[in-house]
C-alpha cells in the first residue's frame, strides 16, 4: 500500500486552491475558536463510512497550534480491496496539507489500517511529521504519550487474518447501519448506531475495551508520562486510569468525536456536531474536560 501514500505526492505541489488564497481568519484569530492542539484519528479515508464532510467543517471551525493525526487516517486495508476516493477525501487531504503550509504542525502517527506509512517514519510531507508516536506536552506542563493503540491490540498482533475478518464484518454492519439511518430518517427518528449497540451489548466487547485501555495507559505511566491520547478502537472517552489520564479521541466514522486542547491545558472531548445524548455512543461524554 505505499503506491497510496506515494500517490498524495501530486498534492503537497499543488497551487493553493481558492480558499486558499483568502485570509484566514479563524488561524489568525486568538479569540476563543482557537485550540493549542487538536487530536482526530480513524477517519479511514478511502471507505464509505469516512464522514469526510462533517470532518471538513470540524477542521474549519477548530483552528490550532498543533494538529495530530492520530493513525488509522486512509484505510489502506479497504483500498486494497476496492479502489473507494470521492472528491470529499480529497478535500480533507487538501485542508490538511493546507493546515501545514499555514503553519500549523501536522504530525502523523500511522495506525495499523495505514501501516505502510510506517516506512516513511522520520519523513515529511508537504509539512506533514510522520512518526512512529510523539509526546505532546500540554501549556499546564502534562506530558502526553500519543500513539495509535494497535500494538495493544493482541488480534492485531497475533492473528492479523482474524484482524482482517473482524473489519470485513464491521464494514458490513456499517453498511447495514446506512441503511437502517436512511429509513430511520424517513420516519423522523434520530441517528442511531447498530455497531455501538453490538459493542455496549457484547460482554466479550466490553472485556477487551477496558483491556485495551488499561494495557495503554498503564504503558504510558511505565514510560513517564502524565497521560496518553489513542484511537484505534473508535470509542471516545476521557477518563483517568491508575493516575494516568487515558484519552481515546474516537473517529470519523461513526462519533464524529476529537481532543482538543485549550489555551490554558485544558483538554476536552467534543463530538461535531453536537447532536442529542440518545443518538451518541455510550462512551462520549460531550465536553467532558480534564
Amino acid at each position: 500500500m505505499r503506491a497510496a501514500f506515494d500517490a498524495l505526492g501530486p498534492w503537497l505541489h499543488e497551487p493553493l486552491g481558492p480558499d486558499e488564497t483568502e485570509p484566514d481568519t479563524l488561524l489568525s484569530a486568538s479569540g476563543p475558536h482557537r485550540y493549542r492542539a487538536v487530536f482526530i484519528s480513524d477517519l479511514h479515508l478511502g471507505t464509505p463510512g469516512c464522514q469526510a464532510v462533517a470532518l471538513l467543517d470540524f477542521l474549519k471551525h477548530h483552528p490550532s497550534d498543533h494538529l495530530y493525526l492520530v493513525g488509522d487516517i486512509v484505510d489502506g486495508w479497504q483500498l486494497r480491496r476496492k479502489w473507494f476516493w470521492p472528491q470529499t477525501h480529497n478535500d480533507v487531504v487538501q485542508k490538511l496539507l493546507r493546515r501545514a503550509r499555514k503553519g500549523c504542525r501536522v504530525v502523523f502517527v500511522p495506525g495499523n489500517h495505514d501501516e505502510f506509512a510506517r516506512a516513511f517514519v522520520g519523513h515529511s510531507f508537504g509539512g506533514i511529521e510522520v512518526v512512529a508516536d510523539a509526546v505532546h506536552t500540554t501549556a499546564d506542563g502534562r506530558s502526553l504519550w500519543v500513539t495509535h493503540g494497535d500494538h495493544f491490540d493482541g488480534v492485531i498482533q497475533c492473528a492479523k487474518w482474524l484482524a482482517y475478518l473482524g473489519d470485513n464484518l464491521y464494514e458490513f454492519t456499517l453498511k447495514l447501519n446506512r441503511h437502517l439511518n436512511t429509513l430511520r430518517a424517513r420516519l423522523g427518528l434520530p441517528y442511531w448506531s447498530l455497531s455501538a449497540y453490538l459493542k455496549g451489548k457484547v460482554k466479550k466487547a466490553l472485556n477487551y475495551v477496558t483491556d485495551f485501555e488499561v494495557a495503554v495507559a498503564t504503558e504510558a505511566r511505565r514510560r513517564g508520562h502524565d497521560g496518553v491520547v489513542c484511537g484505534h478502537i473508535h470509542r471516545a472517552e476521557m477518563r483517568e486510569i491508575g493516575g494516568t489520564l487515558y484519552c481515546n479521541d474516537g473517529d470519523w466514522v461513526e462519533s464524529h468525536t476529537a481532543l482538543v486542547e485549550h489555551l490554558d491545558g485544558r483538554l476536552e472531548l467534543l463530538q461535531w456536531p453536537a447532536v442529542p445524548a440518545h443518538s451518541t455512543t455510550s462512551s462520549v461524554k460531550a465536553g467532558a474536560s480534564a
